[in-house]
């Protein structure tokens, strides 16, 4: 298990400084009230939003390695370390700085995440899914994304509606991941041909953009505290559920799911605790928070 789970880490630190990088670049461009088509080729001009960009494919690429090495089980919940990761990075290029109540946190995400996957000890690491165990899974979360989505859009923006969007992302990223993990067992056993040809590499690329879409709209229609909880616990729970049902991987039972309990528990409060500082709001606003390495400092971050 150890491939899956480095790559795994691989892709949540990319993405953290994908993150981190493409926000740093932002705030050196010239700011407009509506869409400016220039925008994108004034980030072509910034190195460091073009080292994002390789951030981002790295993510992918370690990603991909990852679900084809070892259980969805256990390479989606590591995903939860993407916050943390993010907002450590962010105190060095952004020249914020985390209070001790946000190295707590940062604690928090950390331990219990191992407490989980240590209780859980997922196993399991089929290769080929039948069409019986895809069409539930895909007709469970599309009805639940559809759900969620109505359900935002009848909402006025404000933290239900961010986490109506946000808990649609993760179940957006949970089946991109659960595909595309078919996907790279193709590619594997059978080439590139196959891999162009298989449907689950469409679905992934689907699912994905559709994740990229309401990610927008969670971050748009209300405060972080409400989306990054809902987005980060539902990914890892959803992904946890798809990889029980659909690659038939299982996690221990019994009286290990009381320490699996108290481990997630610490990993809620620790991203809710995140999700509040102004550094991790300043990663996600469109506006740049003026004073945010201030606030940062202060008691309250």
């Amino acid at each position: 298990m150890l491939l899956p789970v480095l790559f795994a880490m691989g892709a949540a630190l990319s993405n953290a400084l994908a993150t981190v990088l493409q926000r740093k670049a932002a705030l050196t461009v010239p700011r407009s009230e509506g869409l400016r088509v220039g925008l994108i080729l004034d980030l072509l001009r910034r190195p460091v939003w073009l080292i994002g960009i390789v951030a981002v494919i790295t993510a992918g690429v370690c990603q991909a390695v990852a679900l084809a090495t070892g259980p969805i089980t256990i390479v989606q919940p590591l995903f939860v370390l993407e916050l943390p990761l993010a907002l450590v990075i962010a105190t060095a290029v952004l020249q914020g700085r985390l209070s001790r109540a946000g190295w707590a946190a940062v604690g928090s995400v950390v331990a219990g995440l191992a407490v989980v996957l240590f209780a859980a000890s997922p196993a399991g690491n089929r290769t080929q899914v039948p069409m019986t165990h895809w069409i539930p899974a895909l007709a469970g979360c599309v009805a639940a994304i559809a759900a969620l989505v109505v359900a935002a859009l009848r909402r006025p923006e404000g933290r239900g509606r961010a986490a109506c969007f946000g808990l649609a992302t993760a179940i957006s990223y949970a089946m991109t991941a659960a595909l595309m993990k078919t996907s790279m067992h193709t590619l594997d056993d059978r080439g590139v041909g196959a891999f162009f040809t298989t449907w689950q590499t469409y679905g992934f690329a689907l699912f994905g953009v559709c994740a990229l879409f309401f990610l927008e709209n969670a971050m748009q229609s209300g405060p972080l505290v409400a989306s990054q909880p809902a987005l980060t616990l539902g990914d890892a729970c959803v992904s946890l559920a798809l990889g029980v049902t659909v690659y038939a991987e299982y996690v221990r039972t019994g009286w290990w799911l009381v320490p699996q309990l108290l481990g997630a528990a610490l990993v809620a409060a620790g991203v809710l605790a995140l999700s509040r500082l102004p550094l991790a709001r300043a990663l996600v606003s469109e506006d740049e928070e003026k004073g945010t390495a201030t606030d940062a400092n202060s008691p309250a971050a």
